[in-house]
């Protein structure tokens, strides 16, 4: 089981967001997100930030760093190295047993990821066949979306995707090519832009929390 950064917003939480972090980063990363984002009529939730386990990158010339799988090249038709991606999604589904285990039901699970994080909870989205709340993914791109199938029995799974328009690690581009790619395997993909980065905003974080929200079933 991968190591963790665990936040609650209320005493014995019946929602969970699981949240990756991107290459190089740690679940530290996006714990300040917490008071930003939660709103105080939410229902408590649990928000569990996994580190990634460290391996060398190729394409940084094989510096080990804290990545969910090792990136090969610069084309992103084939960038991502899909055993580590699967083995990723592997421990990621551990998690989730994790959570279920805890008492929360695994439609009340979120999975959220920034960058790489957010490729391996979209490639998780293609052949996962228990239920989720939603799927979060920020600046982020889904690997070998030309050639990616769904699985027959997969569940859908709303799906929030947010980019910058300025983003020069992963071009706006490519991941609105991987949302429509998500949209033509069936899935719900509500997509947002912004004139940033590869980061995340405040606008951003705004319209989260209002899709949050309505899956949350708060007023």
């Amino acid at each position: 089981m991968l190591q963790t950064v665990e936040q609650e917003t209320g005493a014995s939480p019946q929602w969970s967001i699981i949240w990756l972090h991107g290459l190089g980063a740690d679940g530290h990363d996006f714990a300040p997100i917490v008071p930003e984002l939660v709103r105080p009529h939410w229902p408590a939730l649990r928000f569990v930030f996994p580190h990634a386990s460290v391996r060398p990158i190729t394409i940084n010339g094989g510096v080990p760093m804290r990545g969910w799988y090792d990136i090969v090249g610069m084309d992103f038709r084939s960038r991502a190295d899909m055993a580590g991606v699967h083995a990723s999604v592997a421990e990621l589904d551990a998690l989730i047993a994790r959570e279920v285990e805890r008492g929360v039901a695994a439609d009340h699970i979120f999975l959220a990821g920034f960058s790489q994080g957010g490729a391996v909870i979209l490639t998780a989205a293609l052949t996962r066949t228990a239920p989720l709340a939603g799927l979060i993914a920020l600046s982020t791109y889904l690997p070998e979306a030309d050639t990616a199938r769904r699985a027959d029995d997969a569940v859908d799974a709303p799906v929030f995707m947010a980019h910058g328009s300025g983003d020069p690690v992963i071009p706006q581009a490519v991941g609105a090519h991987s949302a429509q790619a998500l949209r033509d395997a069936g899935l719900d993909v509500q997509w947002h832009s912004y004139p940033m980065a590869h980061q995340v905003c405040a606008e951003e974080i705004q319209a989260l929390g209002d899709w949050l929200q309505q899956r949350l079933r708060v007023a």
